[in-house]
């Protein structure tokens, strides 16, 4: 129990930074003098750096241990945390924000690994349950908690709660966590983690500096180096002895479906939250606290069914789940598409958002499942460093897109485009994903 605790509140910790730094964007942007470009950046250093190295985490994981490897990312996350809230100016903390994400691809990665390694496999599909409805609870608290602390407090604070969570994650983590490694020798593949970060970065850089440059030739650049380092990527991994990122997982057809599904449904996510608390703040007059309170249906609904869900995937197969999961949460996104100033929260925000959470709760377990029973057990951390690079890819490539036709047009095209994004997560899942005959068979 101690141990399902541990990961939830690492991988937690991990989750709340993004989503109360999304709320104190605006109040960032005014301290700082930031642009909405700034503000991306805010985000996507994170992301970048996070998305890039994470693959490099969950290989670490398997070769020098998980514990191990997660105890230096909670030590790490929480130097740079303190640092990042006392930043002076705006390009200190986009750099800070960089190595704060190098520190979460240590953590990451390795909360997944080790419940697959430290509980038995009929205590797996609950465990994954209750890690992902408490980890996508914090994912709605973490407005609301930086709503309070922005409207009482600097929003330097948003950093600096991180620090207590930390603490506690250590103690737990090192008396109840047990060690385990991959098995047999495994090697380092920097290449591939270089190959991985030059492209995440050339293209976030083109998508972000391209708008507000009006092309220019620096941000047309950056985005086909980033374009050519991608492929680049996949070659040095096909002939690499030892990659950080296995092609071979990608032949079990679950593994790659989940993968592409991870994408849609966790850009989607990413972009949509993103533009809608800068929306609420900017458009609608909401206060932190107000636009952090919205979005607690959310919160609600990952409690009430998130766990329930898993276990029922667990059972019968996470085919339909992920299938229908996505396009509730796209309706819901595409209601919210039509929001403008003067609507009220119940009849213009509520319904938009109570979709959306309804099918977030019903697609995220058993997605997590589907991740982790695709591949063999010794293959865990790299299969869930992979997932979580995809997420958090997703992430920072949606973000970096929302402002390509403008900063005026940013919100309606960023549901557009999220709406979209969810929907085609749910078809791909339908398309490719298949339950396993042994869970059907049961």
């Amino acid at each position: 129990m101690f141990a399902l605790i541990a990961t939830i509140l690492g991988s937690g910790i991990v989750i709340l930074d993004g989503t109360v730094v999304n709320l104190a964007l605006p109040n960032l942007a005014h301290d700082l003098h930031a642009s909405f470009a700034d503000l991306q950046w805010v985000i996507d250093a994170y992301l970048l750096s996070l998305s890039a190295l994470i693959l490099i985490g969950g290989s670490l994981g398997d070769i020098f241990g998980r514990k191990r490897v997660y105890m230096t990312g909670l030590i790490g996350f929480g130097v740079a945390s303190l640092l990042c809230g006392l930043a002076p100016n705006l390009q200190i903390l986009i750099g800070l924000r960089v190595i704060q994400g190098v520190a979460g691809a240590l953590l990451v990665p390795g909360a997944l690994a080790i419940i697959n390694t430290n509980f038995r496999h009929e205590q797996r599909g609950k465990a994954f349950g209750q890690w992902t409805a408490w980890s996508s609870i914090v994912t709605a608290i973490g407005p609301l908690l930086g709503g309070y602390i922005i409207s009482v407090a600097s929003w330097r604070w948003i950093f600096f709660i991180n620090l207590p969570l930390v603490v506690i994650c250590y103690i737990l983590a090192a008396g109840n966590i047990e060690e385990s490694k991959g098995e047999g020798k495994r090697t380092i593949d920097f290449r591939g983690a270089a190959f991985a970060a030059l492209a995440l970065a050339g293209i976030s850089y083109g998508l972000i500096e391209g708008p507000p440059s009006h092309w220019a030739s620096r941000a047309v650049g950056a985005l086909i180096a980033g374009v050519i380092f991608g492929a680049g990527f996949i070659y040095v991994e096909m002939r690499e002895k030892d990659p950080m990122v296995s092609l071979k997982l990608f032949k079990s057809r679950n593994f790659s479906g989940v993968n592409i599904t991870t994408f849609a449904m966790y850009g989607g996510l990413s972009g949509f939250i993103f533009a809608l608390l800068i929306y609420l703040q900017t458009t609608l007059h909401y206060s932190s606290l107000q636009a952090g309170m919205s979005l607690l249906p959310i919160s609600i609904v990952m409690v009430l069914l998130a766990g329930r869900m898993g276990k029922i995937a667990s059972r019968v197969g996470s085919r339909l789940f992920m299938t229908f999961g996505p396009f509730i949460s796209s309706l819901g996104i595409f209601w919210l598409s039509r929001l403008h100033a003067g609507d009220s929260y119940w009849r213009g925000v509520f319904p938009g958002i109570f979709l959306f959470s309804l099918g977030l709760a019903i697609t995220v377990a058993p997605l997590t499942i589907t991740v982790m029973s695709s591949v063999p057990q010794a293959d865990s951390g790299i299969a869930s460093g992979i997932n979580n690079a995809v997420t958090r890819a997703a992430g920072l490539i949606v973000i970096a897109a929302l402002g390509l036709f403008g900063v005026e047009q940013a919100y309606h095209f960023s549901m557009l485009l999220c709406g979209s994004l969810l929907a085609i997560a749910g078809l791909v899942s339908f398309i490719i994903i298949q339950n396993p005959k042994t869970e059907i068979a049961r």
